[in-house]
């Protein structure tokens, strides 16, 4: 035995996928005696024992994974598997390992079922391997989909019998559970009664002694399921599509459509309770002690009804002494009152989106030419990892100087394409949300002059907070940047009223600036109401 031999590193892999635990101990245990005597047959040094116990149909086995990555960090130079279906039964995971293979990271394959050697003829050999699995896979999976097929268009169930019915393994056909379907039954007489929530009827039927498949407790999404399931009155309801089933049905079609017509009603929003309705209810906060503003309605001797609202007075801490009622007309005159300060006119409205849409695209102008320039630099680097493979490729540059570089390289790339993203990211969340922000205060006009107060109390709960009512005035605090505009709203005298639009227009601008001048970066960020 040479010292080459002596000193080889493998990773021994094994991995069964089957739904039946103790079968798939059995196979890995089987799989790991035979590898490691092929192991010590063959004098070579076992790194590690990786086990996996999932299906390698699709990609993304995360021991091989892991096991590849070893590999590439130079932990192992080979694999012992029982055959290289154990490996790859997908095109993604046998084109890894060829590839691996090809470039000399992986630089023995080792399997007691198969001979393989990493010339032209053994790397040939090992794709028909890795192409039969997958056909096989392939084959397999269209072999179930046809049979299902089959099975449904005979009206059996080709899969676990739902709760309450149970597989019979040498007839195929599925037959009632005597002693868990007259609890089933129950469920749905109780549950069709209108008497019971689905909350209700999972405790009366699992203190009844109705179990899952693994006795477990049954869940309120579990019955919930159940009381859908068309399984149980003959119907068989698979990928969307219904077929009639041979199988003993549980119920009548007439209490399943009973117990679809109660979920139905109970789904639908609840009326609201007897409490009595106020537009402005948990809206205000009294402005001196802090505490709920709350409602009532009295009648006028005239046979008027009005409403008005005052202070609960529940704050322990403080005797308040607000003692004056406001009327809910008045406060809802004072909300249109506030709307308008931040309301714009059409006109300016428009002017100011036509200002941003030209600053808009003098800024695209500009935008592009950076991300030009940026994409040209993850071009160059592009250009330089395809010229450092090919050099480590001619062996011009070892393992250990090929990764140090590339990974500079792919962390330089990372950075340019991160900085990219932000700033497109950034350019376009800035005009989008001052474009928002003006077609928001442009409506305030229109709904502050509505006689709408439903409509009106939303919208100030858009732009505003913390909403007070003290010796009957109206007080918020309005969210930016409906602050800026409502503190910059022109005072003018009558003397002052025959000002020019244009006039005004500048006024607004000294304080709404659709440029960065006018607003900081955190201020364009809270645009939205």
């Amino acid at each position: 035995m040479t010292s080459e031999n002596q000193t080889k590193k493998f990773f021994i892999y094994a991995r069964k996928s089957t739904d039946s635990e103790d079968r798939q101990i059995r196979s890995i245990a089987d799989q790991l005696a035979e590898l490691r005597e092929l192991a010590k047959k063959e004098n070579i040094d076992v790194v590690d024992i990786l086990v996996e116990k999932q299906t390698a149909k699709k990609p993304g086995r995360p021991v091989f994974a892991e096991m590849l990555k070893r590999i590439e960090a130079g932990e192992a130079t080979g694999i012992l598997a029982w055959h290289p279906d154990r490996l790859a039964r997908n095109s993604v995971d046998g084109g890894q390992i060829i590839y691996l293979v090809d470039t000399g990271i992986i630089k023995e394959l080792k399997f007691p079922t198969f001979w393989f050697d990493p010339t032209p003829q053994g790397k040939f050999m090992l794709s028909i391997a890795f192409g039969q699995s997958k056909y096989y896979i392939d084959n397999l999976s269209e072999n179930i989909k046809r049979g299902h097929r089959q099975k449904l268009k005979n009206g059996l169930w080709p899969q676990m019998a739902p709760l309450g019915y149970l597989n019979n393994k040498e007839t195929k056909l599925i037959y009632v559970n005597k002693e868990k379907a007259p609890f089933i039954k129950k469920a749905f007489e109780a549950y069709a009664s209108g008497n019971h929530t689905l909350k209700n009827i999972r405790k009366i039927i699992n203190d009844l002694g109705l179990k899952g498949r693994r006795d477990g407790l049954l869940s309120v999404s579990n019955f919930q399921y159940l009381l859908r399931n068309p399984f149980y009155y003959g119907i068989i309801r698979y990928n969307g599509e219904f077929y009639n089933g041979k199988h003993e049905p549980i119920i009548s079609k007439k209490l399943f459509d009973a117990c679809q017509e109660m979920m139905k009603r109970k789904s639908k929003p609840q009326k609201a309770d007897k409490m009595k309705f106020f537009l402005y209810r948990g809206f205000f906060r009294c402005g001196e002690c802090g505490f709920t503003i709350t409602a009532d309605k009295k009648i006028k001797p005239s046979g008027r009804e009005y409403t008005y609202y005052y202070c609960t007075k529940k704050n322990p801490n403080h005797i308040c002494s607000q003692n004056v009622f406001t009327r809910e007309e008045k406060i809802s005159s004072q909300i249109q009152t506030e709307i308008q300060k931040v309301s714009l006119p059409d006109d300016w409205a428009d002017k100011m989106i036509n200002e941003l849409e030209n600053e808009k695209k003098e800024k695209a102008q500009s935008s592009r030419f950076f991300a030009q320039k940026t994409e040209n630099e993850i071009k160059v680097i592009d250009e330089k990892l395809e010229k450092l493979m090919n050099a480590y490729l001619e062996s011009a540059l070892n393992l250990a100087e090929y990764r140090e570089v590339k990974n500079k390289l792919v962390n330089q790339k990372q950075l340019l394409k991160d900085k990219l993203t932000a700033f497109e990211q950034k350019s376009n969340n800035r005009f989008e949300l001052a474009a928002k922000f003006i077609n928001t205060v442009k409506q305030a006009e229109i709904i502050a002059l509505q006689e709408n107060p439903e409509q009106g109390r939303d919208f100030l709960k858009k732009i505003g907070s913390n909403f007070r009512l003290s010796g009957q005035k109206l007080f918020c605090d309005f969210k930016n940047p409906f602050k800026i505009l409502a503190e910059a709203e022109p005072e003018r005298s009558e003397g002052e009223a025959n000002l020019t639009q244009n006039a005004e227009i500048v006024n607004w601008r000294r304080v709404w600036d659709l440029n960065p001048r006018g607003l900081s970066p955190n201020q364009y960020s809270k645009l939205a109401p």
